[in-house]
């Protein structure tokens, strides 16, 4: 044996002993668990046929970034009738407004004089059938018959009277709200239209990794109908249980290292320690651990390159804080 191998075995214990006191050390926790993300279930907004949709599972989309469109065709038919619409509830309510024209007041007001000469002719008619029938010339019903045109064309003289006084008061004040809220209501219309056909491009919200699809183009959809899923990968957590007695020492805020099985390292923060104990999920390997009662607790992840995904294992090394008692909890 060379004089260096009581180096080399005295080196080897220094080691071992170290991992020892590390492995032992009572305010280190080392927890497992698995990752996760937010998922955006993205759907459309409106019925109809799915014009384009070319993103695939894997496929990384960034916020506001259009992944689909729904076919407008039958938006824009609507659109042109409450085009239409509109411009009849406006020219209604103009005219409203205007009040009449010269040309309806003086033909309202021929109208009156010819009534006015009918019931004359109508008169002069029953004074003459009248005058008959005194003399024994004539008939009870000539003379009743005339009387009858007389008071028709009374009746007409009364009703053709009052039509130039209503023109030249104009309409309304109920007529004229009751146009402008035709026109209202054929604004509010090309309104609902018109963010229809926003709404036909479907965008994402956030940025991130599309994990699921569940419709393709050429699809007839309904609204509300699901497009995709989108993993967003920047805002990743690992989910570990804790047991009682460490939760005391645990803080919201306080970092940790998490560590990958292939032993890769990123810093994370406590950010969120449930409140009620549970049972150890069923996917704990052995039925012991199972049966115990322990915390969730989230660790937020710094994941702006993507090393973690959903359901990536790994583990996460907490600094625990001192005990109360002064002694660290064993």
């Amino acid at each position: 044996m060379s004089r260096a191998t009581p180096w080399i075995v005295f080196l080897a214990f220094l080691a071992v002993t170290a991992c020892h006191r590390e492995a032992k050390d009572p305010s280190l926790l080392t927890a497992s668990g698995h990752v996760e993300a937010t998922d955006v279930r993205l759907s459309t907004k409106i019925a109809g046929r799915l014009q384009s949709f070319g993103l695939h599972e894997g496929d990384a989309v960034q916020a506001g970034q259009e992944i689909a469109r729904i076919d407008t065709t039958d938006v824009e038919l609507a659109f042109a009738q409450a085009r239409a619409e509109r411009g009849q509830a406006a020219a209604e309510l103009a005219l409203r407004l205007a009040g009449p024209s010269r040309e309806e007041i003086a033909q309202a007001a021929a109208q009156v004089a010819q009534a006015r000469a009918d019931l004359e002719g109508a008169q002069k008619d029953l004074d003459r059938m009248q005058g008959l029938l005194d003399t024994g010339s004539g008939t009870t019903k000539s003379r009743d018959d005339a009387k009858t045109r007389r008071d028709v064309a009374a009746a007409r003289l009364r009703g053709a009277a009052e039509a130039p006084a209503r023109l030249k008061a104009g309409s309304r004040a109920e007529e004229v709200a009751a146009a402008r809220a035709r026109v209202a209501a054929s604004d509010a219309r090309i309104a609902q239209l018109e963010q229809q056909r926003k709404d036909a491009v479907v965008v994402s919200p956030v940025a991130g990794v599309v994990t699921a699809k569940v419709a393709e183009a050429g699809e007839l959809l309904q609204a509300g109908a699901g497009l995709c899923v989108v993993t967003e990968l920047a805002d990743a957590w690992l989910t570990v249980y804790v047991g009682e007695p460490d939760l005391a020492r645990l803080r919201l805020g306080q970092t940790a290292d998490v560590v990958t099985d292939d032993g890769q390292s990123r810093p994370g923060k406590i950010t969120f320690i449930a409140a009620q104990a549970e049972f150890t999920p069923k996917n704990v390997q052995t039925r012991d651990e199972r049966v115990k009662l322990v915390y969730k607790v989230k660790v937020g992840l710094d994941n702006r390159d993507g090393l973690f995904k959903p359901g990536m294992p790994a583990e996460a090394r907490l600094r625990l804080a001192p005990a109360q008692n002064g002694k660290a909890a064993g």
